[in-house]
């Protein structure tokens, strides 16, 4: 939890200590390097779905070849993919939801 709230410090411009963060990291025994940028934290994630997606491809495939793949490994790879996918839908919508709403803000 302290390294999204890093996360959304470093997005948003502030540091940790201005949220009174400071002294927390050495305390749990989180390290002190500088949390990963958003677009990074995205694109990971990103990548890990497209990782799962392949596996889920790759065990299907096995599965329909007849190459030892076991049903339940197949079902096991595809049901993955298929709830990281809707996570990552999930925060995409929200993401859109939140600029949509600050867009929509009058100064």
């Amino acid at each position: 939890m302290l390294s999204a709230m890093n996360a959304i410090a470093a997005v948003s411009g502030r540091e940790s200590s201005s949220l009174g963060l400071a002294g927390l990291a050495p305390a749990i025994g989180q390290d002190t390097a500088a949390p990963a940028p958003f677009a990074d934290l995205i694109a990971d994630a990103v990548g890990q779905v497209n990782q799962l997606e392949e596996q889920a491809q790759s065990a299907m495939s096995g599965l329909m070849t007849g190459s030892g793949t076991d049903v339940h490994q197949a079902m096991i790879a595809t049901e993955r993919a298929s709830m990281a996918f809707e996570l990552a839908l999930a925060v995409r919508n929200k993401a859109v939801q939140a600029y949509q709403s600050v867009m929509g803000m009058q100064f």
